[in-house]
């Protein structure tokens, strides 16, 4: 995206260390909806305000992974300070070196996803900290970071779209911004001026429920009822379907011996995927269990005669993955089982009309009107029931369709 103006919100992002309404402030949380603008002033900000203030000093960068991070940080930080500054990546020991009107200063980079990765960033002295999506950081490094800026005239950056009104971050710092001394701005999608309305009618279209609450308008609410509402039995049901000469096939797997154990056959063509059959079977509801061979005969007779790319399974899956390999036909791909994130991505799917379930797939249908959140739940969690169709439909989603049907 090509900036060429910004908005009042943006700029104050940037310069609110500079504004005498504004520079007291010990830190500045930016959150609201997708596409915002809220990464390039932080980031713009953050590096002109420590520039201007310092020399010689360390701060940090923090994503939930560093690949994250330089995907949506370092990487286009070269294009926004172009021209205005030296960047000097020293890719094996994760840190930047920012050289800008004679004066240099380090930028280390962290990844903080889970309750361990406080101890990366334990024992650094730091003069500033910009933590992108501080919301999907884990909370013990979150606050390591912040006791790690020591510094005198220190200064805490963070931005996130809004998850769980139950969110710790939520709840601890932007509740709380006037006793945090913070500067709390809201965003929206009209405060990035370079966003093209095709574009915010896009994103529009992508969300639904909990996901366009947060996402689109920019609240911070809790998940309740069904997980993917935005399921229509008028718009996402084929009566039937014929593929194309063109379309790939993929099989994917929910594997259970005493829970039910689910088959999707998936075909995918270049601006959809269809359920055009499965396998769902119960073993305890039925009295009799299977084993890893029967579920493999019923592998092959729901591909049949049809050329599978691949089967993806949750990797916990380990016999019956055994099992598959040993046969030779079918290549196995392990699902990258991020439950929310996944079901993040298959509402995004499902909301766009790009998901379609034929008719004849009963066991998928019967999930989706029962799958639901766990409302009595303070983090993102959903109900561990009716959620074995459900679940292979997210590693399907969340591993092939999210890179092929997303663009």
């Amino acid at each position: 995206m090509k900036y060429t103006k910004f908005s009042k919100k943006q700029l104050t992002a940037m310069f609110w260390w500079l504004k005498p309404s504004t520079k007291n402030h010990k830190a500045i949380i930016c959150d609201g909806s997708v596409r915002s603008g809220k990464s390039i002033s932080m980031t713009v900000g953050f590096v002109f305000w420590s520039m201007k203030n310092f020399d010689g000093e360390s701060f940090a960068f923090c994503g939930k992974t560093i690949e994250s991070l330089k995907r949506n940080i370092i990487t286009p930080m070269h294009k926004w300070l172009e021209g205005i500054c030296t960047i000097k990546e020293n890719i094996s020991k994760n840190y930047i070196e920012i050289t800008m009107n004679g004066k240099s200063n380090r930028y280390y980079v962290f990844g903080g996803k889970d309750e361990s990765s406080y101890q990366l960033i334990q024992g650094i002295t730091l003069a500033g900290i910009l933590c992108d999506e501080v919301a999907l950081m884990a909370r013990s490094f979150v606050e390591q970071a912040v006791t790690r800026c020591s510094v005198s005239g220190s200064r805490l950056w963070f931005n996130c779209n809004p998850e769980s009104s139950e969110h710790w971050f939520y709840k601890e710092w932007i509740l709380k911004s006037e006793d945090k001394n913070a500067l709390h701005l809201h965003f929206m999608m009209e405060d990035n001026f370079s966003l093209a309305q095709e574009t915010k009618d896009m994103y529009e279209r992508s969300f639904s429920g909990v996901f366009y609450d947060r996402y689109i308008k920019g609240l911070w609410v809790l998940a309740e009822g069904l997980v993917y509402p935005m399921f229509n039995r008028g718009k996402h049901i084929l009566e039937e379907y014929s593929p194309s000469s063109y379309a790939e096939y993929y099989i994917s797997i929910d594997y259970g011996t005493l829970n039910p154990c689910s088959m999707g056959l998936w075909a995918v063509e270049s601006d959809k995927a269809v359920r055009i059959d499965e396998y769902y079977y119960d073993g305890r509801s039925k009295g009799v269990l299977k084993t890893d061979e029967e579920y493999y005969q019923a592998l092959e007779s729901l591909a049949g005669d049809k050329k599978i790319r691949y089967v993806i399974i949750d990797p916990s899956a380990s016999s019956f993955i055994t099992c598959i390999r040993r046969h030779g036909k079918f290549v196995v791909r392990q699902a990258r089982n991020s439950v929310i994130d996944g079901i993040r991505e298959t509402a995004t799917l499902i909301s766009s009309g790009k998901i379609l379930i034929c008719k004849n797939c009963e066991g998928i249908l019967k999930e989706f009107a029962l799958y639901r959140w766990d409302e009595r739940s303070a983090e993102d969690k959903v109900i561990k029931e009716h959620d074995h169709a459900m679940d292979e439909m997210r590693y399907f989603c969340y591993t092939i369709l999210r890179n092929k049907l997303r663009r």
